[in-house]
């Protein structure tokens, strides 16, 4: 039977329960996790600009909902419709889309 145990970031190291085999450091498997590719910063979002977008979006959900798809839209390579600076990140640039009102929320019609 064999164990397996997570060391470190990328190291999974696996124990037989037998004994019949010892871990050694060249038998250690390294896992490479893909990057997100982007072009914006990883840094966090401010929290000016949230309080800001929640004036003109209230409701919490439907706020993240619209910052999310739109970070998505931008890490994938959608320009941003707002002039930006390269401290910015993809959830700033989202937040100020929607606090300028280049980004809204679609009203669906009641059926």
């Amino acid at each position: 039977m064999v164990r397996a145990h997570f060391r470190g970031r990328n190291r999974l190291l696996l124990f037989f329960t037998n004994q019949t085999a010892r871990m050694e450091a060249d038998n250690v498997i390294p896992f490479e996790q893909p990057k997100p590719v982007s072009g914006f910063s990883g840094v966090p979002m401010k929290s000016d600009l949230v309080d800001q977008a929640a004036e003109i979006v209230p409701d919490p959900q439907i706020l993240i909902n619209m910052v999310s798809k739109r970070v998505q839209q931008l890490n994938t390579g959608r320009a941003p419709l707002i002039d930006t600076v390269p401290s910015m990140g993809a959830a700033d640039i989202a937040l100020t889309e929607i606090i300028e009102g280049k980004i809204k929320r679609a009203e669906q019609p009641i059926t």
